[in-house]
């Protein structure tokens, strides 16, 4: 148990690091969660600081969750457990940790960046078809937390389909692991819920391309 309880000690740490908070206050002396969203995410950092602090900030976290799977996982677990699963726990425990910081006050982000860290460490191909409908999602409405929700919450689905399919070979491990995943993505942006249901959750206008090609089309029409 010790060996276990270390990886997810040290996962949960790695996840823990306040990446937004820590390039906000370096390099802009504004903390994120004070301004926008509220959020000490990628997404909030970019609406607030720009691509300079948003670009890292996305970059770092996504870092995390893979660093978690492929590195923190490496220590030696003497309880018969299937590398997969010591991975998914490590991955899962950065999540927790970039979500409840510890060292941001136990206030951080929503998890999707550290969660596709650990996914793409895990299942590259499975990532791939994530990151396509969120980029569809995103183009198409031009709100970050829409594409995040409806990529977490088809994850699932994506996987079966694939495994299904032939395309390639799905752990039963990794599609039950990417269940309760997908919940605390969901969970994590009760608010954002609740925005989008009073029609004030924030947007990025220059995002819907599918809107600008055709309305442009059905004006010129």
């Amino acid at each position: 148990m010790i060996g276990l309880a270390a990886v997810l000690l040290l996962s949960y740490l790695l996840g823990s690091i306040p990446t937004s908070v820590i390039i906000g206050r370096l390099f802009f002396g504004r903390d994120p969660r004070d301004l926008g969203s509220g959020n000490a995410g990628g997404t909030n950092a970019f609406r607030v600081f720009g691509w300079r602090a948003g670009v890292p900030t996305i970059f770092v976290d996504v870092g995390k969750g893979a660093a978690a799977v492929l590195l923190v996982s490496r220590i030696p677990v003497a309880l018969p457990l299937p590398h997969e699963v010591v991975q998914l726990c490590a991955g899962c425990a950065a999540v927790v940790g970039h979500i409840w910081s510890l060292f941001a006050g136990f206030r951080g982000g929503k998890g999707v960046g550290t969660a596709a860290g650990m996914v793409a460490a895990l299942y590259p191909l499975g990532i791939l078809c994530g990151a396509g409908v969120f980029g569809i999602v995103l183009i198409s409405t031009g709100i970050v937390s829409v594409a995040s929700m409806a990529a977490a919450a088809l994850f699932p689905v994506v996987l079966l389909i694939l495994d299904r399919t032939g395309a390639t070979h799905v752990s039963p491990i990794l599609f039950w692991f990417s269940l309760p995943i997908a919940a605390l993505i969901l969970f994590t942006h009760r608010a954002n819920i609740r925005r989008l249901l009073k029609g004030t959750e924030n947007k990025f206008p220059k995002l819907m391309l599918f809107a600008r090609l055709f309305g442009k089309k059905g004006r010129e029409g």
